[in-house]
């Protein structure tokens, strides 16, 4: 068991890639908190899951870094310490031009993407820095160093750049205190809003013959490598940025 005993944190936990993630860590013997806003939701993640006594529910809403606070502090209370945190949680909007967004659009994104896992590292850096001991993982995306023509995402590919250095930033400053930060950036992955174009056999087909290892990604393969830098396996890997891709950004740039 490669995180045996561990207690992890998974925000946006609801969703494809956060319960994918949360079911990894349990399956290697982490006891996981997942975090979201709706509990409804965070309760169907646990059903799939699928083990009641390695989970537990907690609705946040990053955004609100007092309620951010008083749910780390709640999660101290009653497990004793934080050993991984996974900031998974993120926000998207449909392709536009950039000169076409609202204002409350790009503000939503820079609320969940940047200032949410800002909120939650540093409530969670607390407490890990006074235990001298912990990993934190961020989900970036391949959008975040690389912009994809026709797919008009100016807003959302800034959030994730930023995601990406602060993951470098963070695993710099906090690397004495033997806290490990790293970044695992998805490209194309069968989750969200993906999921009806995939369901065209002919829209699939286009984008995974662009793909080199020729097939859709799927939320197991993000968890794989969310484990991974989580465990003490890569006890010795710190600020890096892994891209799960299936090989599009060595063959796109």
């Amino acid at each position: 068991m490669r995180v045996s005993g561990n207690i992890a944190i998974v925000t946006g936990a609801s969703s494809d890639i956060g319960k994918g993630v949360a079911k990894r860590l349990v399956e290697e013997g982490a006891s996981v908190i997942l975090i979201a806003r709706n509990l409804e939701r965070l309760e169907q993640a646990r059903d799939e899951i699928g083990n009641k006594e390695l989970t537990a529910s907690m609705p946040c809403d990053i955004t609100d870094e007092s309620q951010v606070m008083q749910t780390v502090n709640q999660i101290i209370d009653t497990h004793g310490k934080i050993d991984i945190l996974v900031n998974n949680a993120g926000a998207i909007n449909d392709p536009v031009h950039f000169h076409e967004m609202k204002q409350p659009d790009i503000e939503k994104l820079i609320g969940v993407n940047m200032f949410g896992i800002f909120h939650m590292t540093k409530a969670v850096l607390a407490k890990m820095t006074d235990a001298k001991k912990g990993a934190i993982v961020n989900i970036g995306s391949i959008s975040g160093n690389r912009a994809i023509p026709r797919v008009h995402l100016a807003a959302y590919s800034s959030t994730k750049a930023a995601v990406a250095m602060f993951t470098k930033a963070i695993a710099v400053e906090y690397a004495r205190k033997n806290i490990r930060c790293n970044c695992v950036s998805p490209g194309i992955i069968n989750s969200g809003m993906i999921k009806p174009y995939l369901d065209d056999p002919h829209a699939r087909k286009v984008i995974e013959e662009r793909i080199p290892l020729v097939r859709i990604g799927e939320p197991r393969d993000v968890a794989n490598a969310v484990l991974f830098l989580a465990s003490e396996e890569a006890n010795w890997i710190t600020g890096v940025e892994l891209n799960v891709d299936g090989g599009k950004t060595a063959s796109e740039g």
